[in-house]
């Protein structure tokens, strides 16, 4: 470790967070290595080792003997201070190298308000922020990740990006990487070849144009750039790499626990839901691949919790049969199995009971709306009534907390909506007060609401996200209406709401703003101690940014959309058709019940999903 490391490390919050060392870190010699690949998490140490992707990664490119990956993650404000202050470089934890002497630095970006630590994380290693700047074949700067799949606010900073799931990609563009620097290839060369992968995109073989209004018009491809970038998916997910030894941290993180990863997709078309759409199609791994796995990972980390992941963890087909295999093994080691992502109208009593042996956890319900018209409209197919016999069914069984997720400012919603929500937490206290057995404790309802924002690859695309002042006169509104001494109410702002929309629907002149915030001291933007409004509408102002324009507005279904050289699968067609339907306050069936034809299953290229 650097001395000057080791006098910084007394001064600041959690030094755990910066020294490496954990169990379960990968350890190679430098001189038996052909490539160095840096994954790089855009926020703190505590967000990104809870991160079930990026440990994915970082075995799946260990395993590579001529390849060693480590780790780097967003240092917080007062390390930040102390490395500028010392003039150290950015780092990787295995090593304690810095980032700056790797082939390749891949960013994971899963929401938009991480992207300023993207350029601060570069700036701290003394690598130049635009790709245009970096003339040499390394380092080799690329992101992957949900935000991926509209690349071109961060278009400017990245030589690539990845668009899908990244474990096979990863390895076909380190073989690339390896053969390019083995043969002294021009960058030119090397991302003109990296662009004949699948689900690869680089953003410097597009350039925009934009109509003398402003509008964006088009993306013009460079000769030998795929006309669109297909999606990349893992097709046989049962026999996907999954990382059973996991580096196990040295200090607390936010999911502090084994984490089993049940299926990729939704079966479900939520129509504001950016998840549901891009992981289609739906691929499932077998219970007894899932068993083996869990009770491998336990052993191997000596974790006292496990969690079932997935975007609808009660839809995995043989939820009962993994349960009962975990919990043989769980219950008489007081290991905890919680199952997150649970829907109100195939809950089961019976598996939660078995579950709850060792440790009982709250109910989570995320209804997304207070009225059945509006359930409709955003195709959220559960009903009031399955909702109110769920949360009787667990009153009965001993619970007394219920957490209800909602959003506001969903297309077409009216106050007759928005009180809709107050009013159904108020019927849920009332089937408390009917089949409630535990009566003595009392009985805690929470709602939490979010602002909606119209993501790239949904049906609601071309919504406009309602006004600031709108939103907080609605959640106003619903305060009003929910005094009652049982309940609880907890609302996102509105501000880190409007920048979101920006960044999610943004082109590429958005890139400078991001760019703008950044040097004026923009860090941590998830964060509330380091977000601040006023900074971000000061950088508008001074790029020439209408944020308004971006987030705000309603597109038109022939509009050029920013993130129209990516295709995740499922078709424009059928997002306009989900569109339609949305108007008509249509639901549309789940894929076990019919297949819509969203299209996904072509990136199958030849199988079928699981559904």
């Amino acid at each position: 470790m650097d001395k000057r490391l080791e006098r910084i490390l007394p001064r600041v919050q959690k030094p755990a967070r910066y020294t490496g060392g954990e169990y379960g870190q990968i350890l190679k010699d430098r001189a038996d290595v052909e490539l160095r690949l840096a994954l790089c998490f855009p926020d703190t140490y505590e967000i990104g080792m809870s991160n079930l992707g990026l440990r994915i990664l970082y075995g799946t490119a260990n395993a590579l003997p001529w390849l060693w990956c480590e780790r780097c993650y967003a240092p917080w404000g007062d390390m930040e201070a102390e490395l500028r202050a010392a003039s150290l470089p950015l780092w990787a934890l295995e090593s304690g190298d810095p980032l700056a002497d790797f082939d390749a630095i891949g960013f994971s970006l899963g929401y938009e308000m991480a992207y300023t630590n993207v350029l601060n994380m570069l700036d701290l290693a003394g690598i130049p922020l635009r790709a245009a700047e970096r003339t040499g074949l390394t380092p080799l700067v690329f992101a992957g990740g949900a935000c991926c799949t509209n690349p071109e606010p961060m278009a400017d900073f990245l030589d690539l990006c990845i668009i899908g799931e990244g474990e096979e990609v990863n390895t076909e563009l380190m073989e690339l990487l390896r053969l390019a620097k083995r043969e002294g290839w021009e960058k030119t060369h090397f991302l003109s070849e990296a662009a004949k992968i699948s689900g690869i995109y680089v953003p410097s073989l597009y350039t925009p144009v934009y109509a003398p209004d402003g509008a964006l018009t088009g993306l013009r491809c460079e000769p030998g750039a795929p006309e669109a970038v297909e999606r990349r998916v893992v097709t046989n997910f049962d026999q996907s790499s999954f990382p059973t030894a996991p580096v196990v941290p040295t200090t607390e993180i936010v999911h502090d626990r084994v984490t089993l990863e049940l299926f990729r997709g939704c079966i479900r078309g939520c129509r504001f839901c950016q998840a549901g759409a891009i992981y289609r199609p739906v691929r499932s791994k077998k219970p007894e691949t899932l068993v083996q796995q869990g009770i491998e990972s336990l052993k191997n980390t000596g974790y006292e919790e496990i969690t079932l992941s997935s975007l609808s963890t009660s839809d995995y087909h043989a939820l009962t049969e993994l349960c009962d295999g975990l919990l043989d093994y769980c219950v008489p080691r007081s290991v905890g199995l919680s199952l997150p992502s649970l829907r109100a109208d195939n809950f089961s009593m019976d598996i939660m009971s078995r579950v709850q042996q060792v440790r009982k956890s709250g109910l989570t319900f995320a209804p997304e709306a207070g009225t059945q018209r509006l359930r409709s409209v955003i195709n959220k197919n559960v009903t009031e009534e399955e909702l109110l016999h769920t949360c009787g069914v667990a009153f009965a069984g001993g619970w007394n907390n219920i957490k209800l997720y909602f959003m506001l400012g969903l297309p077409t919603e009216t106050d007759e909506d928005v009180l809709g929500i107050a009013d159904l937490a108020y019927k849920v206290h009332n089937v408390w007060r009917e089949k409630a057995t535990n009566k003595a404790r009392g009985c805690h309802i929470t709602i939490s609401t979010s602002c909606f924002v119209p993501k790239p690859h949904t049906p609601f695309q071309w919504e406009p996200q309602v006004g600031m002042d709108e939103y907080m006169r609605r959640v106003t509104l619903l305060r009003e209406h929910t005094h009652a001494k049982f309940l609880s109410y907890n609302w996102h702002d509105a501000d880190t709401s409007l920048i979101e929309a920006v960044l999610a629907r943004g082109d590429r002149r958005v890139g400078a703003a991001i760019e703008a915030v950044w040097k004026a001291g923009g860090r941590l933007e998830a964060w509330n101690e380091y977000f601040s409004f006023e900074r971000w509408m000061q950088a508008f102002a001074d790029t020439g940014i209408d944020p308004y324009w971006y987030a705000n507005r309603e597109r038109s279904a022939d509009e050029y959309l920013p993130w129209a050289r990516i295709d995740v699968g499922v078709t424009p067609k059928f997002f306009l058709s989900e569109r339609e339907a949305s108007r008509r306050e249509v639901l549309s069936p789940d894929c076990r019940e019919k297949c819509l034809g969203c299209g996904a299953v072509k990136l199958m290229k030849g199988g079928c999903c699981d559904e």
